[in-house]
């Protein structure tokens, strides 16, 4: 079981980075998140605190909490990425007045957009929950 706790470790290291970007981008850049973005924000948070837990304890059921917060996020991050890539039709945005979901100004690393970012580490961090709940299943 010591073995597994890495994978719980990197989990929750990829959400505190995850949520220290959100916050970065929101509250230091002054950006203002559309709605697709406050809904990966609530899935991405609590895996924070979660997976926090679970790899300080080497909790099972903080893992079996935490997977449906990734799934949601990268159902979520994997729609905006594809509605940012004009792969969906603008007609089926979620947001209503305010930032446009589909409209993204911020891109780093030479063109990658914060929902593809988004969707990366959702789905790392269902990935490795995954694989962590697979080798601890009695």
């Amino acid at each position: 079981m010591k073995s597994t706790w890495p994978l719980l470790l990197t989990a929750w290291l990829f959400a505190i980075l995850s949520t220290a970007g959100a916050l970065f981008i929101g509250e230091v850049m002054l950006m203002t998140p559309c709605t697709l973005c406050w809904y990966q924000r609530i899935a991405m948070f609590p895996l924070a605190l979660i997976l926090g837990i679970a790899s300080y304890s080497n909790d099972r059921q903080g893992a079996v909490y935490a997977l449906p917060l990734a799934l949601s996020g990268a159902l979520i991050s994997g729609y905006h990425t594809l509605l940012v890539a004009g792969w969906i039709p603008k007609t089926w945005i979620p947001c209503g007045a305010g930032v446009s979901c589909a409209n993204q100004k911020l891109e780093i690393l030479n063109g990658v957009q914060i929902p593809w970012l988004s969707f990366a580490a959702f789905l790392f961090i269902t990935v490795l929950v995954s694989i962590y709940l697979k080798k601890t299943s009695k």
